[in-house]
């Protein structure tokens, strides 16, 4: 990216030059340190003798075409040379020297405002040893906690077993500063006994005491746990942080080893003083962060110390290798999680109320160390700026970011480092340190600063070229002698002729000298500025008129050159103000403003609605973790969707498995139809390392297709049930009707009142009529 950069830059110089100048002819620079100053693109003619009109300060190939040799060009190219590279371990234990980041040493060759790119690759390799010391606060709402850590060693040691065969463990303790008011000294018994109040006895107070150094024997540390006892102190804080830095600092006394992972464990209930509260003891002096462990293991400074900084803590501990946990129960994790955000290689486990889980909480604490490596830079000269691309898994390239995480044990990162200088430092050589947060390995970078013409060695002072001797030669100009002026210091300042001010005009009828100076022999001598410095042929230039922003010249981000701006390599704008990188809206899981946003200026956009945070991790609204993750399962289970961006938008690691089983409450059982109509069942989990691992029924549970067979008997015995049911519903009708006729006749034939001798239904076979037209005899 940066050949692009150099590349385009180049083109658009020489199209400049093709209308008439371009930055190296347009800054009026009248030597040749001037002119590397200018740009990277630009070079100085140092032959004596030169065409008419042609500039000295030019581009590289405007020289060699205006006849300027190639013997007499002085164009420092920057440049990367590796000067030492042993080659990445795949194992800890057992090798001599095991070398974890590559390479060791380079070299950086830069001039002014140039920059070189430059790889490390580092690799958490496998077996690596390890050392932890185990920290724990011994006052006395710790009673229970000691109980339960008098088999950590064994417990350790075997879970530890599986991640390395190399492991050593050492206990510390601490409580506070033995002096008022942090102990109790009423009544006279107390300061022996701090629980004389309540009835009980224990130890007298202590600030920090170190018990066993780290050790391979497993057993020394239950037995030194056993003879432990609490103590008490007076207010609710503790100083754990005064053992913090004596376990950092006292190496011998620990035992640390150079080729080994450093885990300073710390255990508390209880919140920890800080800097300045010794102020309350009458204690002034500031922690000096030296070993002060007496022939009886006791910090010896305790009161007479102050407590150490966050800073001074994170210098040590950054320096010794050494990673910090902090295992503490759940009333102050948010404090110490707060502590973790300022100290790099930090973790924080949530402890229970008697330690019974500090075993896993370590375990867990050590995957999240291994499965992470983030860059970290020391004494890095003001004059660089550093810009990281990382990558990480699936050879993706991640840009401004530093760090890597999800890592498995044996994985290798790369990070890509541009390095840009701006300006000249007094002193040309200066070197400063990468390396992995943790690591003891590191990169060690020398720069040195091209600012300097080999040409000036070569200086004739007194040169007859120059007016006879009144001027030194300096790569091919004269450098006049005070009092005299011109190209070859022909001119005295005492002569005076009005029609060289002609001279000092860009065009006849504009001020001389830019009214910044004053015009001698036909040349401008610029005032000089409390602002800064005024150049150029007519002092039309100066380093102190660009914009500000928030009352700083280009933000502080950038050098003002000829009233322009000139940003530094990871910032842009007119202002310098916008940054570039990007590490700033990473969030949690791995993705620029949690993928509800873009990263403008190094703060997130949060462009999906409902979203908000500093990383737009916060939304309400937003699709739950399924729905986010069954585009993941879609595009990289079963190859479905938009497959260009899955690497970049799915970084979970895909497990097949033919069942969900039960990972506790960090896993998410999830359930959805693909477009096929089939029901797909995943599990979404994040593991100790924070890693997201998506398991995946292998096979979707999808609707078979209809058996005509099975239909078509369905369809016929259903029928014969239905016709079946319809002939009994109407015998049973025409049943219930007969019934109720005969029921109704047998009623009937009660209530009949005839005389039983006659049959009321018999009538004689003669019938009798009346003839009624009859009328007797006549």
């Amino acid at each position: 990216m940066g050949k692009l950069y150099v590349a385009l830059g180049i083109l658009m110089l020489c199209v400049a030059g093709g209308w008439g100048g371009n930055i190296c002819t347009t800054r009026g620079v009248n030597s040749c340190k001037q002119c590397l100053a200018v740009s990277p693109l630009c070079a100085w003619c140092s032959a004596e003798v030169l065409a008419q009109s042609s500039p000295r300060c030019d581009l590289h190939a405007n020289l060699l075409q205006n006849g300027c040799g190639q013997d007499y060009i002085e164009f420092p190219i920057s440049s990367v040379t590796i000067l030492e590279d042993r080659p990445l371990s795949s194992k800890g234990s057992g090798s001599s020297a095991t070398t974890q980041m590559s390479p060791q040493k380079i070299q950086l060759n830069l001039r002014p405002d140039d920059s070189q790119i430059f790889s490390v690759q580092v690799r958490q390799v496998e077996d690596y040893p390890v050392d932890i010391y185990y920290l724990m606060d011994l006052s006395n709402s710790m009673k229970d906690d000691l109980r339960n850590i008098q088999n950590l060693g064994t417990k350790l040691a075997s879970e530890m077993r599986k991640l390395t065969s190399n492991l050593r463990i050492g206990f510390g303790a601490f409580v506070d500063k033995p002096i008022s008011p942090y102990m109790y000294i009423s009544p006279p018994e107390a300061v022996t006994n701090p629980c004389y109040e309540i009835g009980e006895t224990c130890l007298p107070m202590f600030g920090y005491k170190h018990v066993l150094s780290l050790t391979d024997e497993v057993t020394r540390f239950n037995e030194e746990v056993r003879k432990q006892s609490v103590s008490r102190n007076r207010d609710a804080p503790e100083g754990g942080f005064d053992a913090i830095i004596q376990a950092t600092v006292c190496d011998e006394k620990i035992g640390w080893r150079n080729d080994a992972s450093h885990l300073l464990v710390f255990t508390t209930d209880a919140k920890t003083h800080i800097a300045l509260d010794g102020r309350l003891a009458g204690i002034v002096q500031p922690n000096d962060a030296q070993c002060h462990i007496d022939k009886n293991n006791f910090y010896s400074a305790s009161t007479t110390l102050d407590y150490p900084s966050l800073g001074l803590m994170t210098e040590k501990l950054s320096q010794k290798n050494i990673n910090l946990i902090f295992a503490v129960t759940d009333t102050v994790v948010g404090l110490y999680q707060n502590y973790s955000e300022l100290i790099p290689g930090t973790t924080v486990g949530t402890l229970s109320r008697d330690s019974s889980n500090v075993l896993q909480l370590i375990v867990d604490s050590y995957g999240k160390i291994r499965s992470k490596v983030e860059l970290e830079v020391r004494d890095l000269p003001e004059e660089l700026s550093l810009a990281f691309n990382a990558t990480c898994l699936n050879n993706e390239v991640i840009p401004g970011l530093k760090s890597c995480m999800g890592l498995k044990i044996g994985d290798t990162v790369s990070f890509s480092i541009e390095a840009k200088v701006r300006g000249c430092p007094r002193e040309r050589q200066k070197s400063f340190t990468i390396k992995p947060v943790g690591f003891k390995d590191s990169l060690t970078v020398v720069v040195n600063f091209d600012c300097d013409c080999s040409c000036e060695s070569q200086a004739e002072a007194n040169s007859s070229s120059c007016s006879r001797g009144n001027g030194t030669l300096e790569c091919g100009v004269c450098r006049c002698n005070p009092g005299r002026l011109g190209s070859q210091c022909e001119c005295s300042e005492e002569e005076y002729n009005p029609s060289q001010q002609d001279n000092c005009s860009p065009r006849p009828g504009q001020p001389l000298c830019s009214q910044r100076g004053e015009c001698i022999c036909g040349q401008c001598v610029c005032h000089s500025s409390d602002f800064g410095k005024v150049t150029g042929k007519y002092c039309e230039c100066d380093d102190f008129s660009c914009v500000r922003f928030k009352g700083q010249m280009c933000s502080g981000h950038g050098q003002c050159s000829c009233g322009d701006c000139l940003c530094d390599s990871d910032w842009t704008g007119d202002y310098c103000n916008c940054t570039t990188r990007t590490d700033t809206c990473m969030s949690s899981n791995g993705l620029v403003c949690s993928g509800h946003g873009s990263c403008v200026c190094g703060k997130c956009d949060c462009t999906q609605p409902g979203s908000y945070g500093d990383t737009c991790e916060k939304c309400p609204t937003c699709p739950d973790a399924c729905t986010i993750k069954k585009e993941c399962v879609e595009c990289k289970k079963f190859e479905r969707g938009v497959q260009q961006s899955c690497s970049r938008r799915c970084r979970d690691e895909i497990e097949t498995v033919h069942e969900l089983g039960d990972r506790g409450k960090d896993a998410v059982n999830c359930t959805y139809k693909d477009e096929n109509d089939c029901v797909v069942r995943f599990q979404y989990y994040e593991d100790a390392s924070g890693k997201s691992i998506l398991y995946v029924i292998e096979e979707p549970d999808c609707p078979k297709g209809p058996d005509v067979l099975v239909v078509l008997l369905s369809v016929t015995g259903a029928i014969l049930l239905i016709g079946l049911a319809a002939l009994l519903i109407w015998k049973l009708l025409i049943t219930i009707h007969d019934r109720r006729e005969f029921a109704r006749f047998e009623e009937e034939k009660a209530r009949a009142k005839w005389d039983t001798g006659n049959n009321p239904l018999y009538k004689e076979a003669t019938s009798t009529f009346t003839n009624i037209t009859y009328r007797g005899n006549m």
